[in-house]
């Protein structure tokens, strides 16, 4: 059986890229090996990440996420279970949100930074679908 979770956390250490590198690295990494597909976006301190996969391999992802000690005030924000990936091209695709359109952004946030604590994780998970739709995502793998 096939599901999705997405969470947001905050950077235990925003202004170093290289906590960011090391998230990605490790992800792509373990995703592989354990037939997880997701997206990372990071900026303004800030993680949102959807992962995908069977729901024994997403729950034990998620119990390490809540554990690792590169980001801090995990939250779930949706956990459903699919009948396809949305992000099955990416063992974990990356979006800058520093680098994102306002008008993207103003979409589904109240404000032009993007804050996925003060929003539904419906709403998270639209925006994530247009980043893909508008090739915003890169890192394909």
């Amino acid at each position: 059986m096939l599901v999705r979770l997405l969470y947001v956390s905050r950077a235990i250490e925003p202004e170093l890229p290289t906590a960011t590198q090391s998230i990605l690295d490790s992800a792509r990494k373990y995703n592989l090996a354990n037939g997880i597909t997701g997206i990372l976006c990071y900026g303004g301190g800030l993680y949102l990440q959807a992962v995908e996969g069977g729901r024994a391999q997403v729950n034990a992802l998620y119990g390490y996420i809540v554990r690792d000690e590169r980001h801090k005030d995990v939250m779930l924000l949706d956990y459903q279970e699919i009948t396809e990936r949305r992000f099955g091209g990416w063992t974990m695709g990356q979006v800058n949100l520093a680098k994102l359109n306002t008008s993207i952004v103003l979409k589904y946030s109240e404000k032009p930074e993007l804050d996925p604590y003060s929003v539904s994780g419906a709403v998270s998970l639209a925006l994530l679908e247009e980043l893909m739709l508008t090739a915003s995502i890169i890192g394909r793998a």
